[in-house]
């Protein structure tokens, strides 16, 4: 009988794929990663638009009555809190997009307009410096103003009872001589009226819209460094719901206990 031949081994896989499956999975390892780190965004959304909701007094349904207590009524979000959130995801697109422009325009050193939760709903907070030269409270910007445009057509589709209030803020440092204003309560108001004036111009309806200053008395930050002072000037716009002015009412004012004494 004749010699058997040994079979044939299986050919081994080229080397530049063993490199390839590692580089593949690095790539997906820093996908993943970037994934991970946007979704802090979102989560800031989420927490802005459950805090509207609850002061709007616009809640999940609740535990339901049953024979037996361990049944619970799965919570069906009301069609205002949807509203509500799709709305507040457009001014979170808007504010990045506004940001993208400035990066692009400074370079990526400047100030940049950011969306905050707040107790009783979310605040857009606008640095001066892109609004406004030093003392004035003249918008110069165009791209602040088409961002307030945007803004105002936001506003006009949420429900009628979210209010709205510009609120400006200063640093610790007095407006400059040549300034009209003498003092930075004076300053404050007038930014914060020049936004409002603007929101109305855009079809806000003034009846929803308030204006304050507060001058260097409310800091963010300290005023100590210049970054500090920075973040400080600047003005915000509260989006809250107007049922928290009608939460608790006094029977009777103090006038009136007066006068029944």
């Amino acid at each position: 009988m004749g010699k058997k031949k040994c079979p044939e081994c299986p050919t081994c896989m080229p080397e530049w794929l063993a490199a390839f499956g590692d580089l593949m999975s690095l790539l997906l390892c820093f996908f993943v990663l970037l994934l991970s780190m946007s979704s802090m965004d979102a989560k800031k959304v989420s927490e802005a638009i459950g805090s509207l909701a609850g002061a709007m007094s616009v809640l999940e349904g609740g535990m339901q009555t049953e024979v037996s207590k361990k049944l619970q009524q799965s919570a069906t979000p009301m069609e205002a809190v949807e509203e509500t959130a799709e709305e507040v995801n457009r001014v979170a697109q808007a504010i990045n997009e506004m940001n993208e422009i400035g990066e692009v325009t400074a370079q990526g050193g400047g100030p940049s307009v950011s969306l905050e939760e707040a107790q009783e709903g979310f605040v857009i907070e606008l640095p001066a410096s892109l609004l406004f030269k030093s003392g004035s409270a003249t918008i110069q910007n165009d791209d602040m103003l088409l961002f307030l445009k945007r803004i105002a057509l936001i506003i006009g589709e949420l429900p009628n009872e979210t209010l709205v209030s510009v609120r400006g803020h200063t640093d610790n440092q007095g407006p400059m001589a040549k300034s009209p204003y003498k003092d930075n309560w004076e300053l404050s108001a007038a930014r914060a009226i020049s936004v409002l004036q603007e929101l109305i111009l855009d079809g806000v309806d003034p009846k929803r819209i308030s204006a304050a200053g507060y001058a260097e008395f409310s800091p963010k930050a300290t005023n100590v460094t210049e970054n500090g002072r920075e973040q400080n000037r600047r003005v915000e716009i509260h989006f809250f719901g107007g049922s928290l002015s009608n939460k608790s009412k006094v029977e009777q004012t103090v006038l009136d206990k007066a006068a029944n004494k």
